[in-house]
C-alpha cells in the first residue's frame, strides 16, 4: 500500500469512528405536537412552503394531467366540502377541513401509540462504498421493537436531504437485490442521505405490531414517522429536508406515511395503487395486512368476492364513501409524485385533481405530479424521473 493510500484509510477510520459516535450518541428530534398521547400525529397544517426551485423542464410534462382529465374530478368525495357541505374557501378552512379528514380516518385505522421520544441509531458495522460509506444500523422503530437496516451517507459536507425507504426487505433499496428498486442507493449516489429498512418483523404479511391497536398499513406510517425522526436527528442531515419514496407495497407504505406524518417533506410512489381498485389484485388494501384487519374474521388472501367479503377498516371506509384521495389531501401543499405503471393508469387524475385544487387554495400550484410506464416495474427512465422530482424538492437548502 502506498503512503497516500496508508493515510486515506487512517481517516476513514477516524472518520467512521466518529460518524458512529454521532449516530449512537447524537441527538434527538423531539415530536411536534399532537405526537402524544397515542394518536396520528398528522392534524396540525402540513409544513411544504420551502421556496422550491423551477421545475426542471424534463418534468414539467408530469405535473399536468392529459387535457381530457385537467378539471375531472370523478365521482370521488370533494375534499374542499366539510361533512356537512359548507365549500372550503381559505387556507384557514383548509386547516379545520384538514383537522377533519385525518380525524374522520383515525377513528377508523385506530390510534398510534406515542411516538417514541429517542429513537437513536446504533452502527453495526460501517464500510466505505463507492462515494458514500454504508452503515448496518439497527434502530428502535416502535415501543419495545427495533430493526435493522442500511444507513447510506455520502461523502463530503452536509447537512443532506434525506430519505426513508421501505420495503420488504432493506437489502434490494441499497443495490442488493432485485434490480430497478434500488431507490436508496440510487438516491446516496446523488447525495442524499438514506435509510432502508423491512417489514417489521420480517414478514409483510405478519407485521409485527407489537401493543399497537391501530391497522397494520397505519402502524407501518407510525413505524416511518419514528425513523424519520431518528433520520432528522443525525448531523449529517438537514431535518426539513427528508422524504419518502417506495415501490408497489412500499409505495403503500410511503403513500400513508407522509399522509399521516408531516415530517416528510416530500413523497414518491411507485406504482402502489392510489385509489380503491376492487378490479386490480394488487391494490389490496383489503388485505389484513393492509387495512383489512378483523381480530373476528379470518378472510382468505384475495380479490374481494359474494364468498370473501370486504373486512375491518377497509371494509369501513370504502361502504362509507372514503377513498384514498382524502390522504393524497393531507400531503397538500408538500411535492407528491406518482411513478406510476400498470395498477396506476391514467385516469388516477381524477383523484390527483382534488389534491391539485387543495394546493391552488393555497398558493401552491406545481406540487402533485405523475408519469406513466406500461408495467409495475420500474424502468431506468422512470426512475430517472423520480430521482429528479426529488432533487428537485429536496435538493436545495
Amino acid at each position: 500500500m502506498t503512503a497516500s493510500g496508508a493515510k486515506f484509510n487512517s481517516c476513514a477510520r477516524l472518520w467512521k469512528a466518529w460518524l458512529g459516535c454521532a449516530l449512537v450518541f447524537g441527538g434527538t428530534l423531539a415530536p411536534a405536537a399532537g405526537a402524544q398521547g397515542g394518536s396520528s400525529p398528522g392534524v396540525a397544517p402540513a409544513p411544504g412552503h420551502r421556496n422550491l426551485p423551477e421545475i426542471p423542464a424534463s418534468l414539467r410534462p408530469a405535473f399536468s394531467p392529459p387535457a381530457e382529465l385537467a378539471s375531472d374530478l370523478g365521482a370521488f368525495r370533494p375534499v374542499l366540502r366539510f361533512d356537512d357541505g359548507r365549500p372550503v374557501q381559505s387556507a384557514a378552512d383548509w386547516a379545520a377541513r384538514r383537522r377533519e379528514i385525518t380525524a374522520a380516518w383515525e377513528r377508523v385505522l385506530g390510534p398510534w401509540p406515542p411516538l417514541l421520544a429517542e429513537p437513536r441509531m446504533l452502527v453495526l458495522t460501517s464500510r466505505h462504498r463507492e462515494t458514500f460509506i454504508q452503515h448496518r444500523v439497527r434502530l428502535p422503530v416502535a415501543p419495545g421493537q427495533t430493526a435493522e437496516g442500511w444507513l447510506l451517507i455520502p461523502e463530503g459536507r452536509g447537512p443532506f436531504p434525506a430519505v426513508f425507504v421501505p420495503y420488504y426487505e432493506p437489502e434490494t433499496s441499497i443495490g442488493l437485490g432485485q434490480p430497478l428498486r434500488d431507490f436508496g442507493y440510487q438516491l446516496t449516489r446523488r447525495g442524499f442521505v438514506s435509510l432502508s429498512i423491512g417489514s417489521p418483523g420480517g414478514d409483510a404479511r405478519r407485521p409485527d405490531r407489537g401493543e399497537a391497536r391501530c391497522q397494520p398499513l397505519s402502524f407501518l406510517a407510525y413505524v416511518a414517522a419514528n425513523c424519520a425522526n431518528a433520520l432528522a436527528a443525525l448531523p449529517q442531515v438537514d431535518p426539513n429536508r427528508v422524504g419518502v419514496v417506495g415501490h408497489s407495497y412500499g409505495g403503500k407504505w410511503a403513500l400513508f406515511a407522509a399522509a399521516l406524518d408531516d415530517r416528510f417533506a416530500a413523497v414518491a410512489v411507485s406504482d402502489p395503487g392510489i385509489v380503491w381498485d376492487e378490479a386490480r389484485p394488487n391494490v389490496n388494501y383489503w388485505e389484513p395486512w393492509y387495512l383489512g384487519l378483523d381480530p373476528t374474521v379470518a378472510r382468505k388472501p384475495g380479490v374481494i368476492t359474494p364468498d370473501n367479503p370486504r373486512t375491518g377498516a377497509y371494509r369501513t371506509l370504502f361502504e362509507s364513501g372514503h377513498d384514498l384521495h382524502e390522504l393524497h389531501a393531507l400531503i397538500a401543499p408538500r411535492p407528491f409524485f406518482v411513478s406510476a405503471g400498470a395498477e396506476d393508469p391514467p385516469e388516477r387524475w381524477r383523484a390527483l385533481n382534488h389534491t391539485r385544487a387543495v394546493n391552488r387554495l393555497l398558493g401552491f400550484p406545481d406540487r402533485v405530479a405523475m408519469t406513466h410506464r406500461a408495467g409495475h416495474t420500474p424502468t431506468p427512465e422512470s426512475n430517472a424521473e423520480l430521482y429528479a422530482f426529488f432533487e428537485w424538492a429536496l435538493g436545495a437548502p
